[in-house]
C-alpha cells in the first residue's frame, strides 16, 4: 500500500508526464514553422527536441503507466478511466515523437508522370515557372507550381537516377 507521499509524488507523475511528453512533440512542430524567420539557433534547439523527444516520450509513457499502477488499486471507475486518459496521452505522444509529420504534409512524388511538350500545355502555362534538368541530352521540366507541394520529385534522366527538390 502506498504511502500518502507516494500516491501525491504519482499523481504529480500521472498529470505532469503526459504533458512534458505532449510539449516534446508539439513545440519542435510550432517553432520549425518553414514558411517562417529560422534562426540557426532555433533550428538546432528543435533538431535537438526532435532527437530526444522518441526517448523522452517513451520514458513519460512509462513513467506515467508505473505511476498509475500505484494508484489503480481501489480506485473508482471514473477515477481508473481517466488513469488509462492519462496513460493513452503520453503513450499516443511516444508514437507521434516517431514520426514526420511533414512527411504526411508535403507526400514526394514517386512516379512521376510526364508528358510530351505538345501536351504539356494543358496543365503548365506558358508563363509558369520550371525546374529544368537535361542529362545526355535527355531533357524533363518539373513545374514549380507542383515542386512547391511535394517538394521533392525522384526520377530518371538520361538514365541517371535523380532527386529534384524545391
Amino acid at each position: 500500500m502506498p504511502t500518502p507521499a507516494q500516491r501525491r509524488a504519482a499523481w504529480c507523475a500521472v498529470l505532469l508526464l503526459p504533458l512534458v511528453a505532449i510539449a516534446l512533440v508539439i513545440l519542435p512542430l510550432w517553432l520549425d514553422q518553414p514558411f517562417e524567420v529560422q534562426t540557426p539557433a532555433l533550428m538546432a534547439a528543435v533538431f535537438r527536441m526532435r532527437a530526444w523527444a522518441p526517448a523522452v516520450t517513451l520514458l513519460g509513457a512509462l513513467g506515467t503507466l508505473g505511476a498509475a499502477v500505484l494508484l489503480w488499486s481501489g480506485r473508482r471507475i471514473l477515477v481508473r478511466a481517466l488513469l488509462i486518459l492519462l496513460v493513452a496521452v503520453p503513450a499516443g505522444a511516444a508514437w507521434l515523437a516517431q514520426q514526420n509529420p511533414f512527411e504526411w504534409m508535403f507526400n514526394p512524388v514517386r512516379v512521376a508522370r510526364f508528358a510530351s511538350l505538345d501536351e504539356a500545355a494543358a496543365f503548365v502555362a506558358a508563363d509558369d515557372m520550371v525546374m529544368v534538368v537535361s542529362i545526355d541530352g535527355d531533357t524533363a521540366a518539373y513545374p514549380v507550381r507542383q515542386l512547391a507541394y511535394h517538394h521533392i520529385v525522384q526520377d530518371v534522366v538520361g538514365g541517371v537516377p535523380i532527386v529534384v527538390t524545391y
